[in-house]
Formats: C-alpha cells, structure tokens, sequence
C-alpha cells in the first residue's frame, strides 16, 4: 500500500516567496463528497494530468494512490463530473533538507496559503521555517478536498 505522510502549516508573512525555486498552477476537483472512505481527485497543472484516491482519514499518514491519466479526460472530469473544484499555485521551497510545497490558494479560497512538508516517517524531525505558522495537519477543514466542498471564504469567522 502506499502511505503518505504529510504535515500541514498555515504560513505566516511573505519571507517563503523568495525561497521559492518553482511554480505551478493548479486545478483539481473532487469526484467523491464528503462522508466516503476515500476522496477521489483529479488534478491537471502546466505539466501534467493525474488521478488520485486517498483514504478519508485526518492525520499526519493515510494511504495513497496516484495515477497518470491522458489531460483531455481530465479536462472533461473537472468539467463535468466534479462536485467540488479548487484552484491554487504551488510553490516550492527547499528548506533545511526537505522541500516545501506552499499552496497560494485562488477563487473562492483566494487569501488563504498553506505549506505541507512530506515526510519518511511520521515521527521524522523536521526543521520548520519562520513562515511555517500554526500546525493544521489535524483539521480536515484544511485539507484540499474539504476546501473544494466547503471553500474558506465561507467559513465563520473565528
């Protein structure tokens, strides 16, 4: 089975934009609501189109599949078959050993950015940047899936 294991950040301040070493835009979009066992995406970005099904577990490791799939079936997924799509950029940043990605979310998430380190272990020790604010790898509502059905700029203010 393949595992990810993933840690999620909010990020503070802008000292990440000039760490970072590449972009992409990304679109992707969810074929599954919430409540399943699984969320099943499918992402197309200035290089590649990709089908992936991940357990629907919060936490740091939950399985993992991922596939390449031809771009125009992807196209017409997110345009025809998804309950629920997001749109971001992607950036990466290489920090102390590990690199970051931070998504700079757009649309109706636009404002918020959060960083994820992938990692070989889940009690690997990690370095975590200045930028790398409040840990939120425990709350599904940041999770990319939850964002796409329940985007931020409709959630309740704090």
């Amino acid at each position: 089975m393949a595992l990810e294991i993933e840690r999620k950040f909010l990020v503070v301040g802008e000292a990440w934009r000039g760490q970072a070493h590449a972009q992409r835009r990304i679109r992707q979009g969810y074929l599954s609501t919430d409540g399943g066992a699984a969320s099943v995406r499918v992402r197309v970005d200035d290089h590649e189109a990709r089908l992936n099904i991940k357990a629907a577990v919060v936490g740091s490791a939950r399985a993992e599949y991922d596939y390449p799939v031809p771009r125009a079936d992807a196209e017409e997924m997110l345009d025809t078959l998804c309950v629920g799509c997001l749109d971001k950029t992607r950036y990466l940043v290489n920090f102390a050993g590990h690199c970051w990605e931070v998504d700079e979310f757009h649309g109706a998430n636009a404002g918020l950015v959060v960083a994820e380190i992938e990692l070989d272990a889940v009690d690997e020790v990690f370095a975590r940047p200045d930028w790398a604010g409040e840990e939120v790898t425990e709350q599904k509502r940041y999770y990319n899936h939850a964002l796409a059905l329940h985007p931020w700029s409709e959630w309740a203010p704090a």
